[in-house]
């Protein structure tokens, strides 16, 4: 690559001027409110500010990515019809999963989450951000460390929306070739994650599951 070919650059951003206490109390606050997101499957229909949605969005394609090509698509369905045909498709797809694809072991790590094939998150959350990997195409440059890069983008995708103080869940169905028909998407672009958004409907629970401690996950070196 030539001189002529470089990206300008420009300075590097700089946060804050902080203490070194103020940083972690920070980064302390931020891990605290993360840790009170939870997936939640039984959502109201009660609706959302689409703009907040958008604004995770635009958080999540600040994500790294490889080569910076972004390959990433958010589809925001809102439509009731379109979002009972994903319904109806990825229960098609659930019972297959449950009835034959998937093996005793699966099925008993699944047993205690109270899962199965019926999903009507699907049709009671008034927002689902369909999350896509843009592969290459006529139109699009080839990606490079896709799925990671798609993967850091919902992962601040769902962080945004709960700072929004909103509920989602994280569904793949499997395989989820579907969602490009019914959202008359290109072939290029594949389902990733599907993400309904919500709030909890009332008198909704989730599993009361434990987090591994710090000092499990953590290695310092």
């Amino acid at each position: 690559m030539s001189a002529d070919d470089a990206i300008p650059t420009e300075p590097a951003p700089r946060g804050p001027d902080l203490t070194d206490a103020e940083r972690v109390a920070r980064a302390r606050a931020f891990a605290d409110r993360m840790r009170t997101r939870r997936t939640v499957r039984d959502l109201a229909r009660d609706p959302v500010p689409l703009d907040a949605v958008r604004e995770a969005v635009r958080a999540a394609a600040s994500a790294p990515s490889g080569a910076n090509v972004q390959p990433w698509r958010f589809v925001v369905v809102t439509d009731p019809a379109v979002r009972r045909r994903i319904r109806e498709a990825a229960e098609a797809e659930e019972r297959e999963f449950y009835g034959r694809r998937a093996g005793e072991e699966w099925l008993g790590a699944l047993a205690p989450l109270g899962t199965g094939a019926d999903k009507p998150f699907l049709e009671t959350a008034p927002v689902l951000v369909v999350v896509l990997e843009v592969h290459a195409s006529d139109t699009e440059p080839k990606p490079y460390y896709a799925k990671e890069s798609v993967g850091i983008a919902v992962g601040l995708l769902l962080a945004a929306l709960h700072e929004a103080g909103l509920a989602t869940l994280t569904h793949t169905p499997s395989p989820m070739r579907f969602l490009t028909e019914v959202l008359g998407r290109p072939r290029n672009e594949r389902p990733f994650v599907l993400v309904p958004v919500g709030l909890p409907a009332p008198g909704a629970r989730v599993p009361a599951i434990t987090r591994k401690p710090l000092d499990e996950v953590l290695v310092e070196v």
